[in-house]
């Protein structure tokens, strides 16, 4: 029978993870968290088209950026971007 710590994992599995960060470690790298806007949120969507909207007109009025607010709107459109 496999021993189970209080998070579910098994003993090897810990052992593994841990083999694993001490190596991580040995080549010189640590662990860091990171938190980031969760892009998937309506809250997010909402203002990243307000301020898109707000950069488009800009690019509008500039005849010279034409081609990059295409390029940025097809950019954006793209599955998978927010």
């Amino acid at each position: 029978m496999r021993t189970v710590n209080n998070r579910g994992q098994s003993e090897a599995t810990r052992e593994r993870v841990r083999k694993h960060r001490e190596e991580l470690r040995a080549k010189g790298l640590r662990p860091v968290t990171r938190w980031v806007p969760d892009t998937r949120t309506p809250e997010f969507i909402a203002e990243y088209r307000r301020q898109w909207e707000v950069l488009a007109e800009r690019y509008r009025s500039s005849p010279e950026a034409q081609e990059d607010l295409a390029y940025w709107e097809r950019m954006a459109t793209d599955d998978g971007w927010i």
